[in-house]
């Protein structure tokens, strides 16, 4: 997955408003007319803290966790003797935790070996070995301590705040099928690398911010600007991802995934419907949701469910996904006269 390229940044909350309400004012003659309730815009109070954040920061330091772990696995020194000539283990001072040479991995981290044994992406034993466990695992690994400071910057960016404003429930659930999700496009595409990190699932995460805008779209001040900025930060980390060694697939697929599952999970009621406890008696009450956010709810749905079902059953029918469609592996990489696919 993406090494290093997965900097994603979280739109300001500062482009929203908040539209007046009407109160109670006390003072001497008759009680005056309320003002009028403006339901286009939220402050930035209402949108984004309703919730603490604890679960990104524990996804976090799970990461690093796990990361040491597998350093400590790997112990470098111990196989020193098969790196060939002039290839030493880098910040030996390290002990067992130093990392592999940089002609072997430049990124700092383990070796790919040792990667594989711990529950990277391989389609062979996902497929063949029936290792399926896999596709959740491998979100977990990095390939080097670059890797895993990039990918954990980007979640902080852009999981925190999402967070904040829709529970640890539903952002949870958006980061692992999203990973999940990136892991099963990878493996149908990709059968000659493993493949580690939690790029799929920060994908995931900045597509749910895309389809949370769209389907929210009229609680938000300058929206346009939102959404350029949004589709611009998007189209830079997919085209960072035709560069090599980078699997593209797993960002398109959670990107794909969270997408999807932004509709499903992250729609707001309407603001009139939050306020009926304070309208006057007799005020006809609007639905939660607007009509269309139950159609997108509904056909997002049904696609992430059908997409799902369709992948997996290729995955280990063993199916190649490049016999169906023959330019998606310009997806990965677009060779140059500057490096080979």
């Amino acid at each position: 997955m993406a090494v290093g390229d997965d900097l994603e940044n979280r739109m300001s909350a500062k482009d929203r408003g908040i539209g007046g309400r009407g109160g109670d004012r006390s003072g001497i003659g008759p009680p005056p007319r309320p003002a009028p309730l403006v339901y286009s815009e939220f402050s930035d109070d209402a949108l984004s803290s309703q919730w603490t954040s604890w679960l990104v920061p524990m996804f976090v330091v799970a990461n690093v966790i796990v990361f040491v772990v597998v350093m400590f696995v790997n112990n470098c020194p111990e196989h020193s003797e098969s790196h060939g000539p002039n290839q030493h283990c880098v910040a030996r001072f390290l002990g067992r935790l130093s990392f592999e040479p940089l002609r072997s991995n430049p990124l700092f981290g383990p070796s790919s070996r040792t990667l594989e044994k711990l529950g990277s992406l391989d389609w062979y034993k996902v497929v063949e070995k029936h290792e399926a466990w896999r596709l959740l695992t491998c979100i977990w690994l990095h390939a080097g301590l670059i890797h895993l400071a990039a990918n954990m910057l980007s979640l902080v960016f852009i999981g925190i705040r999402l967070e904040q404003q829709f529970g640890f429930v539903r952002i949870g659930v958006i980061y692992l099928l999203s990973g999940i999700g990136g892991s099963i496009l990878s493996s149908l595409f990709i059968r000659n690398s493993i493949s580690v990190g939690a790029s799929g699932a920060l994908f995931g995460l900045l597509g749910s911010m895309l389809s949370e805008l769209l389907t929210n779209w009229t609680i938000y001040s300058n929206k346009i600007a939102a959404l350029l900025t949004l589709l611009f930060v998007i189209l830079i980390n997919l085209a960072l991802g035709i560069l090599p060694h980078v699997d593209n697939f797993a960002h398109v697929g959670g990107f794909l995934s969270g997408f999807l599952l932004g509709f499903v999970l992250l729609a707001r009621p309407q603001f009139r419907w939050l306020a009926r406890e304070h309208m006057p008696q007799g005020t006809r009450l609007t639905s939660k949701y607007k009509p269309y956010q139950y159609l997108l709810w509904l056909l997002s749905l049904t696609l992430f469910i059908a997409g799902f079902v369709v992948a997996l059953l290729m995955l280990f029918r063993g199916e190649d996904g490049n016999h169906h469609c023959s330019w998606c592996r310009y997806l990965r990489c677009i060779p140059t006269s500057r490096w080979s696919c």
